[in-house]
């Protein structure tokens, strides 16, 4: 596996380093993953129960929004 790599940029200095991620940075970036996967899975899982929902109703997105409004 490839080491995982932060780049920071001082914009002041125009310089840049690129270094290793630390363990914690590491962690808080699987963290990250986990948490956004987590996050469009359960969209999709919305998305899927609302065109369900409509297609059972027999109704369009548009229709449903009308009758909401």
């Amino acid at each position: 596996m490839t080491k995982l790599q932060i780049t920071e940029f001082n914009c002041e200095t125009q310089t840049q380093i690129i270094r290793d991620a630390t363990s914690a940075e590491i962690k808080q970036m699987d963290l990250d993953k986990a948490n956004y996967e987590a996050a469009k899975a359960e969209t999709r899982a919305q998305a899927t129960a609302k065109a369900a929902l409509l297609n059972r109703l027999g109704i369009t997105a548009e229709e449903a929004a009308l009758l909401l409004s």
